[in-house]
């Protein structure tokens, strides 16, 4: 039996069980379970963690998730944590989209590392990934001990069934699955494509909206979780781990997502890109990127990210006296980005649906040339209505190491600076 369904806020306690009275009343952990099933913990922080930031939840299922055969090495070459397995270079980088593949290929097996960082013995870092596939997952269930999965969508719809239920998720959609949490990905239109960032560090959160007050960017009410589902299936299937950066598989007799009620507040959710409520001036100049902030994973140094999750959804821009588009500029911090839908205001051209970019640690980057002289003469008497895109970024604090199968890609844009080629010496000094 499946059932379908969301609850709404982000963080929150949910209790939802799909069989009337299979939550047990004031215990976790009962004797015996409602209708013979398993009571079993997911925890997703420390036990010690204070209240505010500890996420668990109770599971009680057909079977203990400890149910499976011996786990042995699993072949998927193109996933895995080696960044950096060649000197990282300053360059900035541009990818076009991952090509589709021609034979069937699932969600797991369409995984390709682009780069990341850190790792996930130190819980810190993350890993960048794309997907392409265009088969369902049959028979194979997967699940990464090693960071929560924020994933992308860019073409085609995903259904994510999920242990603690079921979420259907299109572009310009996200989805988080947290660290441990069994799923199956299956696709309602074939072939599908997009961006995956695994994070090692602490939990995903919403970030503080400080002097912006109550409201504005992402709002709680917008993340949507699942309610209990359950599969109640027997036969030959493959369970596959992601741990310690290497990919395991185990046999299994049944299906892991046999999940009937569970409550707590570690759970996949998902949020709808386009309900962010964008914030930004109007008078003159524009606020910092970060102004664009949806999730945030913190570390030990307040206002600094392990990964920072920014998007760039349709806007107006009405500042006066002001250069519109991203001015040029160099961070500390290191910026990968992608385009799900329509064009970048920062690009005229080359960076396509599907594609991204990574601009590491103090490697200039901004406008091209096109777009420079566009912004230069534009008439500021009018509002700029940007309409038709959404963008993002994942940023980070640490140096994002491409793979070397990224490096060496036939789609990378091995002629990407010279989209600032055309930008001229202008100087004209008074004499």
């Amino acid at each position: 039996m499946t059932t379908n369904g969301y609850m709404s806020g982000f963080g929150n306690e949910f209790a939802t069980e799909a069989i009337p009275g299979t939550l047990p009343v004031g215990r976790n952990s009962p004797q015996k379970v409602a209708h013979g099933l398993y009571a079993e913990q997911l925890t997703g922080t420390a036990f010690t963690a204070p209240r505010g930031e500890n996420r668990r939840s109770w599971l009680y299922r057909i079977r203990p998730a400890a149910m499976h055969g011996r786990f042995e090495s699993f072949a998927q070459p193109r996933l895995h944590d080696r960044f950096g397995e060649a000197p990282v270079s300053p360059d900035q980088m541009r990818w076009n989209p991952l090509p589709l593949p021609e034979a069937p290929t699932d969600f797991v097996e369409g995984l390709y590392t682009v780069a990341g960082n850190g790792g996930s013995d130190a819980h810190a870092g993350v890993g960048i990934h794309l997907y392409a596939a265009n088969t369902s997952m049959r028979g194979r269930y997967f699940y990464s001990a090693d960071g929560e999965l924020l994933i992308v969508p860019q073409q085609g719809r995903l259904r994510v069934a999920t242990e603690l239920g079921v979420l259907d998720v299109e572009p310009q959609e996200i989805v988080v699955v947290p660290r441990g949490v069994r799923f199956r990905v299956e696709l309602p239109d074939g072939a599908s494509r997009g961006y995956v960032c695994e994070n090692f560090g602490a939990l995903l959160r919403l970030p503080g909206l400080g002097p912006i007050g109550s409201n504005g960017l992402a709002n709680p009410r917008d993340f949507l979780s699942p309610v209990a589902a359950w599969e109640d299936l027997e036969g030959g299937f493959e369970l596959i781990a992601k741990f310690g950066g290497h990919l395991w598989h185990a046999p299994i007799d049944h299906s892991p997502l046999d999940v009937v009620a569970w409550h707590g507040n570690y759970a996949p959710y998902k949020y709808d890109l386009r309900r962010f409520n964008t914030i930004g001036s109007i008078s003159f100049d524009h606020p910092d990127p970060s102004i664009f902030l949806v999730l945030t994973s913190p570390t030990d140094t307040p206002g600094v990210g392990n990964l920072d999750f920014a998007i760039f959804p349709p806007r107006w821009l009405v500042q006066q006296d002001t250069f519109r588009p991203p001015w040029f500029h160099r961070n500390v911090a290191s910026e990968f980005m992608g385009l799900v839908h329509g064009a970048y205001d920062a690009k005229a051209e080359g960076f396509a649906p599907g594609g991204c970019s990574l601009h590491n640690c103090m490697s200039g980057h901004g406008p091209d040339a096109a777009t420079f002289d566009k912004a230069s003469s534009a008439d500021l008497s009018k509002p700029d209505v940007i309409t038709d895109t959404m963008a993002f970024m994942f940023e980070t604090r640490g140096v994002i190491k491409p793979t070397r199968q990224a490096v060496d890609a036939a789609h990378r844009q091995r002629d990407y600076q010279a989209c600032w080629a055309g930008l001229r010496r202008q100087f004209a000094p008074p004499r």
